[in-house]
């Protein structure tokens, strides 16, 4: 699986040099607006594999970077993938740098708005003669999106990197009860409710940035899919990629992973921060 040795070469080492290639800026319109991106095209005979990769969470552009830092993680990976002839497109989600304008009202949100958008992008690429498999990579929350849209795209092959193998509510129960109890006890029934497909209509001002009325629709959404459950539905190879210090993802996701698609390839890069970056675990150096 040439894909497996080229990702396990770029991730770790993150090296970027110069090589024939071809950059394009591609965009598909929707509904609320236009969604922007980077086509980077070795210049080689015949075909080539194409991967579309895939953002993680929050303010998070096509490149990896966001406000509070930059690491160009995804780009690197897409110079990589290029040195090794293989094309690759990353796009700035709705909301984010070249594509803020495509993006909705936040109660109007949902998890299923950002597999909608992979899918367009996927049936863009797949119709792109240039290119002969789509391989559909996610990092972080990337991942989920990544898996859903793999399966209405019939995706030839998937990667996850540092994808969670929970579900997020069961992820935000864990990262809250670093809080004090009095924390917990407030936001424990909380998700509980919204896991159930409810807002809760009172919520505490101190709260507001995870559980305010506006975002509750899309948290919804996003607590009903369970990765496990997803990376199982799908009928294409999968390579699972996850770093030892990764403060954010754990390693036993990685292995929920692979227990729910025991097919799947799994490789655990020693040293691997959540960024792609050789760091410590310690806290205040693992950036």
């Amino acid at each position: 699986m040439k894909i497996r040795y080229v990702l396990i070469t770029i991730v770790f080492l993150a090296a970027s040099a110069l090589w024939s290639q071809t950059e394009e800026e591609l965009e598909i319109s929707t509904e609320t607006g236009t969604l922007k991106g980077t086509l980077l095209v070795p210049e080689v005979e015949g075909k080539t594999p194409v991967v579309l990769i895939i953002a993680g969470s929050g303010p998070t552009d096509r490149n990896g970077n966001n406000a509070m830092m930059t690491n160009n993680s995804l780009q690197l990976i897409a110079e990589g993938l290029s040195k090794y002839d293989i094309a690759s497109f990353r796009f700035d989600k709705r909301g984010i740098a070249a594509s803020a304008s495509a993006m909705t009202k936040e109660e109007d949100l949902r998890f299923e708005t950002y597999i909608d958008d992979v899918e367009l992008w996927a049936k863009q690429l797949k119709n792109d003669s240039r290119f002969s498999d789509l391989i559909i990579l996610g990092h972080s929350e990337g991942s989920l999106i990544g898996m859903v849209a793999a399966q209405g795209t019939r995706a030839d092959k998937f990667i996850s990197i540092a994808g969670v193998g929970r579900p997020a509510a069961d992820i935000l129960r864990e990262q809250l009860s670093a809080q004090p109890p009095a924390v917990t006890t407030m936001t424990d029934p909380i998700i509980t409710t919204l896991e159930q497909g409810q807002t809760v209509d009172s919520i505490n001002p101190m709260l507001n940035s995870l559980f305010r009325p506006s975002v509750q629709p899309y948290l919804i959404s996003w607590f009903k899919y369970n990765p496990g459950e997803e990376i199982a539905k799908l009928d294409c190879p999968v390579l699972v990629l996850q770093g030892t210090t990764d403060i954010q993802v754990k390693v036993k996701d990685a292995e929920m992973l692979v227990s729910a698609k025991p097919e799947a390839e799994k490789v655990i890069l020693e040293g691997m921060n959540h960024v792609l970056k050789e760091a410590p675990m310690d806290r205040m150096e693992n950036f």
